[in-house]
């Protein structure tokens, strides 16, 4: 059903809600996993345009990332990861459909109208711009 899924992280303590489903769906499946996570600090945005050096943050993202797919390919799971720049919600659906991935995973964090409004509604903008299947994991409350 689903061939390849791209899974959203933060590189946040939210990604370990998450983690778990995927892995297991791709596992019960055999899917392939896309991890994907956007840069968006200043360095991150303005990384092509302004010609800049990739930040710590940045590499510290890729070395997440690439943690995280080491842990899944130990189980078996087939699993490929990408870093991006700039708006999350765009990136994320440019790369669901340029990967041609059938599922998108995230971690839903559970704010509400206030918190929306301060932080910003990724999922919101995702689930609005693509018709691919977004499959929402709460956050555990830590």
């Amino acid at each position: 059903m689903y061939q390849k899924i791209l899974v959203a992280l933060e590189n946040s303590r939210a990604d370990e809600s998450v983690i778990p489903h995927v892995t297991e769906l791709a596992r019960k499946l055999g899917s392939e996993l896309l991890l994907l996570h956007v840069a968006d600090g200043f360095a991150a945005r303005h990384y092509d345009n302004l010609k800049l050096v990739e930040s710590q943050e940045m590499k510290d993202d890729r070395d997440y990332l690439e943690k995280i797919a080491a842990t899944m390919r130990a189980r078996g799971i087939k699993v490929s990861t990408q870093l991006v720049c700039g708006n999350p919600p765009t990136e994320i659906v440019k790369a669901a459909s340029a990967d041609k991935c059938d599922l998108i995973a995230m971690t839903s964090h559970g704010h509400r109208l206030i918190g929306d409004i301060f932080f910003g509604s990724t999922i919101h903008e995702v689930r609005h711009r693509t018709n691919i299947p977004v499959l929402l994991v709460r956050q555990e409350k830590q």
